[in-house]
């Protein structure tokens, strides 16, 4: 069934096929396509729904996109199932996350290696003994780009929820028992950083057998903040974006090579 008025279209993010590239920078607030936009050539805004906004340009002469997802797995599972009916097939996640690790500073870029599947969208597409884990490729795109940009990155497993306050208030949850345990947990197991898409967008790439990788900028680290440690809270998405932009040019590269 098609519910969309234009049966051109996708229900949600009102693209259609041919209106965006194969490669897709996705973050989550929409005002940040913009921003990405910046580094494009020629970018022209495709569609703005719900929160759902497309702008399409080229990099080094080739079609890419950038699409918002909004907050968390539903939201970014759609964009993407929807974005993959349009032709795409390579995405990348930009974002903010918190630290956990007390390594892990404000201002550095967190590049996932893997993700833990603390939420609930992707168990609606494989059993949880299945890993959520990026496209070796774009991970290792990504890592190149921040290493040539010289910021301070890291590479790891990241913890994704669903609940944004059962991480930074999880005393006033009725699991508050479970939420405190499972933090613990993910220190102890040297997870990096925690957010909120990339298991699910993980998820969807392997079902639907396309590439997906994420990095993110660390805004604060309640662990830092808890040792007395400096913890500055950091807006500035630039550097996640630079990462990404300069992630895609290399898979362009390479794509052709290839």
């Amino acid at each position: 069934m098609h519910y969309s008025e234009d049966e051109r279209l996708q229900y949600h993010i009102q693209v259609g096929a041919g209106d965006v590239g194969r490669y897709v920078i996705m973050p989550g607030d929409p005002k940040r396509c913009a921003k990405i936009a910046k580094y494009f050539d020629d970018p022209v805004q495709i569609a703005d729904s719900r929160e759902y906004v497309t702008i399409t340009g080229y990099l080094d002469g080739v079609k890419v996109s950038t699409t918002s997802t909004g907050i968390g797995g539903p939201s970014a599972s759609i964009a993407m199932e929807e974005l993959i009916k349009c032709g795409a097939d390579t995405f990348i996640r930009i974002g903010t996350c918190g630290g956990m690790q007390t390594f892990v500073k404000s201002g550095d870029v967190v590049i996932a290696t893997g993700a833990i599947r603390m939420e609930g969208t992707s168990k609606e597409y494989a059993p949880i003994e299945f890993p959520a884990v990026p496209d070796l490729g774009v991970t290792n795109a990504l890592a190149s780009a921040a290493g040539k940009l010289g910021f301070d990155y890291h590479t790891g497993v990241v913890q994704c929820k669903d609940a944004f306050y059962g991480q930074h208030a999880p005393e006033s949850m009725a699991v508050s028992y479970e939420l405190t345990n499972k933090w613990e947990a993910w220190k102890k197991m040297g997870c990096l950083a925690s957010e909120m898409e990339s298991a699910a967008m993980f998820i969807v790439a392997a079902l639907r057998h396309v590439r997906c990788g994420s990095c993110f900028l660390v805004m604060a680290n309640q662990e830092r903040e808890k040792e007395g440690l400096p913890n500055p809270v950091v807006h500035d998405t630039d550097a996640a974006i630079r990462v990404a932009v300069e992630a895609v040019r290399e898979l362009i590269r390479k794509d052709k090579e290839a």
